[in-house]
């Protein structure tokens, strides 16, 4: 049974009006996934979302959270929309919050490393990795991906971005004025610290909250991760609990209100270059 943590992202002692305020539940499931088995990780996160309280909002799971992050695309990788895909649907439908993970998927001849964000009603979008993995030769077995994506979900503008996209902050600017900027990851343990200050970075820079969740345990090439899924506020301030490396799921509160009070007061997205990526 997984233990819950809840903390809210406002201000201390700042009371918000209940009908004012604009509060994201959001589950973070830390998890040690069983390599290239997909029945056995749906299964694995199927029990631990059963558990999750009912008001939760947004259910957030790692990068290739059915397989681990594997090369082998041509044995492993399923349809647009295919059985995973679909487990994804009934997941949301049953708990009424939104669902976001990536997927190996093989559409049109390419293979891609493919995160969906699925609404409580099923319906969905899509976003391809943009920054393949070279150093995994990840680039020689996935397609990458070429438009950014924004979600709108319960008044919030939500950024889903990939793994090794954190290492690249243009792509990442923030020129829609999204809320929440969220990386799904299998990032190894070698280099966990560029990850924790990445992501506060990417909270800061953008003044966004910034959501990153990434694994435990060991892949089949015995390559180690341990976790440090983490939540920053639009200042760099970590809300989540200490950096964790076990698996847990933690509930995280997102606070729209404290998130417009502080850029109203800070206006430093007002002083951001323009530019287009091509």
């Amino acid at each position: 049974m997984q233990a819950f943590n809840k903390h809210l992202a406002g201000k201390k002692g700042f009371f918000i009006p209940l009908r004012m305020a604009q509060i994201l539940n959001t589950a973070l499931l830390q998890a040690n996934l069983e390599w290239e088995n997909i029945e056995q990780n749906k299964a694995l996160f199927e029990e631990r979302i059963k558990e999750l309280p009912q008001e939760t909002d947004l259910i957030i799971l790692p990068e290739m959270f059915s397989t681990g992050f594997s090369m082998n695309a041509e044995n492993l990788a399923e349809p647009h929309k295919g059985e995973t895909f679909q487990w994804m649907q009934k997941m949301a439908l049953e708990k009424d919050a939104a669902v976001t993970g990536s997927l190996i998927i093989s559409e049109n001849g390419n293979f891609y490393n493919r995160l969906y964000f699925v609404h409580p009603d099923g319906t969905s979008q899509k976003y391809d990795k943009r920054h393949t993995f070279t150093l995994a030769k990840e680039n020689e077995t996935y397609a990458s991906g070429k438009e950014r994506l924004t979600v709108e979900f319960k008044g919030w503008k939500i950024c889903p971005l990939v793994c090794y996209d954190l290492r690249f902050p243009v792509w990442a600017r923030n020129t829609e004025d999204y809320d929440l900027l969220i990386y799904v990851a299998n990032w190894p343990a070698a280099r966990v610290a560029a990850w924790d200050t990445l992501l506060k970075a990417r909270a800061i820079e953008n003044m966004s909250y910034c959501i990153g969740l990434n694994r435990v345990g060991r892949n089949g090439s015995d390559l180690n991760y341990v976790g440090h899924s983490a939540v920053y506020d639009c200042l760099g301030k970590q809300i989540s609990s200490n950096l964790k490396e076990e698996e847990f799921t933690e509930i995280v509160e997102l606070n729209k209100r404290h998130l417009i009070d502080t850029r109203s007061q800070l206006k430093f997205l007002q002083d951001r270059d323009r530019f287009t990526v091509h």
